[in-house]
Formats: C-alpha cells, sequence, structure tokens
C-alpha cells in the first residue's frame, strides 16, 4: 500500500511523522521520531531514549538522533543515498506536521518538490485486521467489566471525581494499559455538556450520570458511554432515555457496509428529531476507533464515506437539555456485509440504582 502511494503521488520518498501511523506502518510504539520511506530504504529515526525499544519492535533500519547528528541531517543523508537524477519529490504528513518542523525541513533538505499527503496515510487504518479486531474486543470487555465492577459503588454523595477515579481503577485493574481519553463522568444538570469534564459536583438523588470512557489494549483503544439514573426515573427521563435508546438501537440496524456514514447517521438522527428533540442533539452519531480514539470514517452528516467491512464505528445518539440534563448510550461495532458485531456488552435498557 505504501509502494502504490509513493507511485499514486509520484514521490520518491515518504516522511511520516504522526505517532500513530509511526506505529501502524513500523510496529515502533514510541511515537518519537520519524519514518522515512522510498523504494530502496525503510529507516526510522529516533532518539536514545526508543532505539533499543525501535529494534526490538520494528524491521525498519534504526538510526539514532541526537543534538550531535539531527534528524535533518539524518533525513538528508537518506535523501542522498537515493541518488535521484533531477528533482527530489518527497511525500509529507501536512495534516498532522507542525508548521515550524516544515519550515525547519524545508530549509535543511535537498527536496524540490514537497507533497501533501492529506489523509492517504490515515486512510491506511480505517480497515482493520483481525489482529487489530481481537485488540479492539479486548479493550471493550475491559471496560464491560470494570463498568459492572463500579456501578454497586455508585451512591449519593459521591463524587464525578471519586467516580471516574475508581472506574479508571478498575480497567487498569482489569489489564487497560492507559486510557483511550479522560473519563467523562456528569451528573444532574452537568450531564447536559457532552463531553463535561468530571469535578466536584456530588452525585443526587434523581440525578443522570452519564459515563463516557475507554481504556487500551495493545495500542488499541476501546469507547463506550451508558447513562444511569440514581434512584427512580422521572417520566420525563425515561421519555428522553427511551428515545435515545430507541435512535441508537436503529443507528445500529442500519449499519453494514456499503453504506454511507451520513445515511446511518440520519436514520438516527431523524427518530430524534421526530419526537422533538432534534435541537438538543448536535454531534456526529459515531465515529472510527483504532489506535487513536478518533478516527474516519465518521457517522455524520458531513461524512459521505462508503462504509467496508472491519471498519469500526461507534454508534452513540445523544439527547442534552440545559437545565434538565443529557442521555448519551454508545456502542462500539465492527461493519460487517450483513450488518456488525457489537463489542460492547453492558446493558442498554435504563438501570436505576437503588438508593437507601
Amino acid at each position: 500500500m505504501l509502494d502504490q502511494i509513493l507511485k499514486d503521488r509520484q514521490v520518491q520518498a515518504i516522511l511520516i511523522t504522526d505517532p500513530y501511523n509511526m506505529r501502524h506502518v513500523s510496529g515502533f510504539r514510541g511515537g518519537e521520531g520519524a519514518l522515512y520511506i522510498s523504494g530502496t530504504q525503510t529507516v526510522l529515526i529516533t532518539d536514545s531514549r526508543y532505539t533499543e525499544a525501535a529494534a526490538k519492535e520494528s524491521s525498519f533500519t534504526v538510526l539514532q538522533e541526537s543534538n550531535q547528528h539531527k534528524r535533518e541531517e539524518i533525513l538528508k543523508e537518506c535523501i542522498e543515498k537515493e541518488q535521484v537524477q533531477g528533482d527530489f519529490a518527497l511525500g509529507y504528513e501536512d495534516q498532522s506536521m507542525l508548521c515550524c518542523d516544515f519550515a525547519k525541513l524545508t530549509k535543511a533538505l535537498p527536496v524540490q518538490c514537497w507533497v501533501p499527503l492529506e489523509s492517504s496515510i490515515n486512510d491506511l487504518r480505517q480497515v482493520k485486521t483481525q489482529e487489530e479486531i481481537q485488540y479492539l474486543k479486548m479493550a471493550e470487555e475491559i471496560g464491560d467489566r470494570a463498568f459492572a465492577r463500579l456501578l454497586p459503588l455508585l451512591k449519593p454523595g459521591m463524587t464525578e471525581l471519586e467516580a471516574a477515579a475508581e472506574l479508571e481503577y478498575f480497567m487498569k485493574q482489569e489489564g487497560a494499559e492507559d486510557l483511550s481519553f479522560n473519563t467523562i463522568v456528569a451528573s444532574g444538570l452537568n450531564s447536559s455538556m457532552p463531553h463535561a469534564i468530571p469535578g466536584t459536583k456530588k452525585f443526587e438523588k434523581g440525578d443522570f450520570i452519564t459515563f463516557d470512557f475507554g481504556c487500551k489494549y495493545k495500542g488499541y483503544c476501546s469507547d463506550m458511554t451508558r447513562t444511569v439514573v440514581l434512584g427512580k426515573a422521572s417520566d420525563k427521563q425515561k421519555e428522553i432515555y427511551n428515545v435515545v435508546l430507541k435512535a441508537q438501537l436503529a443507528g445500529l440496524d442500519a449499519l453494514k457496509a456499503g453504506k454511507s456514514g451520513a445515511s446511518v447517521d440520519k436514520v438516527a438522527r431523524d427518530i430524534i428529531a421526530d419526537a422533538g428533540y432534534g435541537e438538543y442533539f448536535g454531534h456526529g452519531l459515531g465515529h472510527s476507533v483504532g489506535l487513536f480514539i478518533h478516527e474516519n470514517p465518521r457517522l455524520s452528516p458531513s461524512d459521505d464515506t462508503i462504509l467496508k467491512e472491519n471498519m469500526i464505528e461507534t454508534v452513540e445518539p445523544g439527547i442534552y437539555v440545559p437545565g434538565l440534563g443529557g442521555v448519551r448510550i454508545e456502542d462500539m461495532v465492527v461493519v460487517t456485509k450483513e450488518g456488525h458485531i457489537n463489542l460492547a456488552h453492558s446493558p442498554k435498557e435504563l438501570i436505576e440504582l437503588p438508593v437507601e
């Protein structure tokens, strides 16, 4: 696939600096450095903190950068080895490289044509291998187990921060190597903010509590959201929850290879709009997940990408009403020819936690 990118972009070499793409292409997990890839060379440049690990994790030639032998000098040496007649064209990751780094490289390297690679390297990560799917499945299962352990501990007086800490601790105990993102715990009126930051607010009887969390296994992320009620739910809370659940299940049913992200999004979005809550669902229905938590393609009104077998997508509709609260329900699934395989197994029916 990289050879094809070299041909399609008409470049002699590719420079990869995005840490997730570096790992996907080379196997190197350190995230610090760069990859130089041409028809004759596969070079991994990193510093002394990572060279030993890089040599174990990757089949690339590992070259050590330092203050005495800087990255630009190593890249220049690689380019000079190519012995290209005429202009040298180098593909680079324009969507992730900092302007200051680009300016430094353009000044130092004997490159006449800098060719933006746009999303072509990222796109290599869209369709997952069976090994990648297994890692994603394991990460989601860790989240399921951790959430099941957390539920019995939830009670009035517990703070959002305390609940987040317990959930993260349980994920680590269950085998997570890291978090996919900062855990979201939003209770009561805070639950109307889709990406609320956990704080010192204490849980109260009657609160909606939304948990959006994930962890990493072998570098691959999980992502799941569940919303519960502390005590008995009001009629309004039940109404909102059931609309979101109906939309989520319909979105899952609509998902399969050959559909566009926009068409799947519309199915769930129309249900929420028809129930009178359209203005309270502002984000996309979902996104892909892999080495990074938010990948492409997306399930959103603006993404017409046609879904393929073994892509990963989240399905996470929500309703967020300021002054009342919010609900989001999210599963992470594998796209198949017939539909999907759901990697999340935590219950989705409304959970009303007993309060003494």
